[in-house]
């Protein structure tokens, strides 16, 4: 005799919402569209209370999966729905390729798309209803470690990122990071799933939910918080869009950067800031830009940070096309530079070109690879504002780097009291994508404990305090000015910043057990007789026979 709850259709009585999610005809289409919807949580809209109900469908589709082929299927295609969703403003750029690129990466959900029908799945006990408050938000995070790699697309997207406004969130993140936020957003999901579709376990979901959310609660406002420890006054130049390509439109983009920053004349600056790619020229081979940014540096009484997208040929770094960040003080160089280590797919190099190289024919793939810095670079600022403020460390990062949570962790650890991303993402005008990257730094910010600055060629630009907390006003694609920001700077350490990927090792390890405990369990596993084995047939069970 077969319990209800291990049969396959278990759970599936057709006046509940668990069984019309059973009954449903079409579940592949349905499970793209599910897996689509947490986008709507990231700028723009920016829903950010839609990500606590979002995976909700999914999460019933999945436990209501016939088998478990069948809901790792259907974990493929919601993953299918969710990367492309997420990205869908590359499409212009990948066009066809965006699909294929989809399918590979939406094949990371398929085991997770098995894990919860696994735990969700028919009427569990209220012990592993429980259980799996922690199992699924588990097997979610290690989903988002894998396609943080570089290789893979990197960290964009994060369910967690989409928790940027949100003030206790940010304390959650300054404790574990994005990855914590992440395990609270997935965790709510599931127990508003689990309270759908099993109201016999109600009472317990909600006890262990509320334990959890009270612990959290508890470490977020425990740790400690980032002391104030002055200002730093910083100004953006953000020259907005120009038509051209090549030199000439560098040389336009550079000029009008130019005139930006002459207007800040007796703002008693401590740094200037420029976006990515805002010079198109190696300095050291271009004595007269050089000239023309030290010029700048001495009428503003500041360095001037800026980005230089172009071919160097010197014994510094080898040949090649490197984006670089380089700070030009009243005297011109002063020696400081940092080479972008992490570099976009296909945007600055083409994984295997030598398999994938016809992306180029079909989109705006990079037709040669940028090459890569090596080491992380802080540097110092002499703070012509005022004397008190002279010596501020910087931690520069290029483009989506910023979307990387080690990297500014990295930063931290090493001095940095600021820290600055140069951006462009004048390709992505009109689009969600200017607004999900400027929305990574209040992430980055919380999690440091330090004020960051975002600063583009064409929007949109922020500052946010060392809390993840908007700094003045933000510049918006379509603008082109610049903009002074008092910032204060902080003092003290995170717990992201001393602990690390804490969450993301706890979630692992949370796996590894269940996978040794199901281990010993097949292990220990009694074998069925001979009689057992012979008392079934093609047709049928000894239970069931000829049925």
């Amino acid at each position: 005799m077969r319990i209800a709850a291990d049969r396959p259709d278990a759970g599936r009585p057709g006046g509940t919402v668990s069984g019309w999610f059973t009954a449903v005809r079409h579940r592949k289409g349905l499970a793209l569209v599910a897996g689509a919807l947490p986008a709507l949580a990231f700028p723009e809209p920016a829903w950010w209370w839609f990500a606590y109900l979002a995976l909700v469908p999914w999460l019933l589709l999945l436990r209501s999966a016939p088998t478990g082929r069948q809901a790792a299927v259907e974990g493929w295609l919601g993953g299918v729905g969710l990367v492309i969703a997420v990205h869908h403003w590359l499409v212009p750029s990948l066009h066809v390729f965006m699909v294929v690129l989809g399918a590979l990466l939406g094949l990371l959900w398929a085991p997770w798309g098995w894990l919860v029908r696994s735990w969700l799945r028919g009427s569990p006990s209220p012990g592993r209803a429980v259980a799996a408050l922690v199992v699924v938000p588990s097997g979610w995070l290690m989903i988002e470690l894998v396609r943080s790699w570089e290789g893979l697309g990197g960290p964009w997207g994060l369910l967690g990122a989409s928790q940027f406004e949100v003030a206790p969130a940010l304390r959650i993140a300054s404790v574990g990071g994005v990855w914590l936020v992440t395990l609270l957003v997935v965790a709510v999901n599931t127990t508003i799933a689990l309270l759908i579709a099993v109201p016999a376990t109600r009472a317990a979901v909600l006890t262990g939910a509320l334990v959890g959310a009270l612990m959290i609660t508890a470490v977020g406002f425990a740790a400690p918080r980032p002391a104030a420890s002055g200002l730093i006054r910083v100004a953006i130049v953000q020259p907005g869009v120009f038509d051209g390509t090549g030199d000439e439109g560098a040389e336009r983009r550079f000029a009008r950067g130019e005139e930006l920053t002459r207007e800040l004349v007796g703002q008693r600056l401590d740094l200037v800031v420029w976006g990515e790619s805002s010079v198109g020229a190696d300095l050291r081979e271009r004595p007269d830009l050089t000239a023309r940014l030290a010029a700048l540096s001495r009428a503003v009484g500041a360095e001037v940070l800026v980005n230089v997208d172009a071919r160097r040929t010197d014994g510094g770094g080898g040949g090649g096309i490197y984006k670089s960040s380089v700070l030009v003080g009243p005297a011109g160089l002063t020696g400081d530079r940092y080479d972008k280590m992490r570099l976009v797919p296909f945007g600055e190099y083409v994984p295997a070109r030598e398999l994938l190289g016809w992306a180029t024919s079909v989109g705006r793939a990079a037709g040669e690879d940028r090459v890569r810095g090596t080491r992380a670079v802080v540097m110092e600022v002499a703070g012509g504002g005022t004397p008190a403020r002279s010596g501020t460390r910087i931690g520069p990062l290029v483009c989506f780097e910023s979307a990387f949570p080690d990297m500014s962790r990295r930063l931290t650890r090493d001095g940095a009291r600021l820290l600055v991303a140069q951006s462009s993402t004048s390709s992505f005008q009109g689009s969600w994508a200017p607004e999900q990257h400027a929305s990574l730094a209040a992430l980055r910010a919380a999690e440091n404990g330090r004020p960051m600055v975002h600063a583009t060629l064409t929007g949109v630009s922020a500052v946010f305090g060392a809390d993840g907390a908007r700094v003045g006003r933000q510049l918006p694609t379509g603008t082109s000015a610049a903009a002074v920001y008092e910032v204060p700077l902080a003092r003290g350490t995170t717990g992201f910043v001393r602990f690390g990927d804490w969450a993301v090792q706890g979630a692992g390890a949370v796996l590894l057990v269940l996978g040794a405990r199901e281990g010993v369990r097949r292990i220990r596993r009694p074998a069925p007789s001979p009689a057992t084995r012979s008392a079934r047939t093609t047709h049928g069970s000894a239970g069931r026979p000829g049925h």
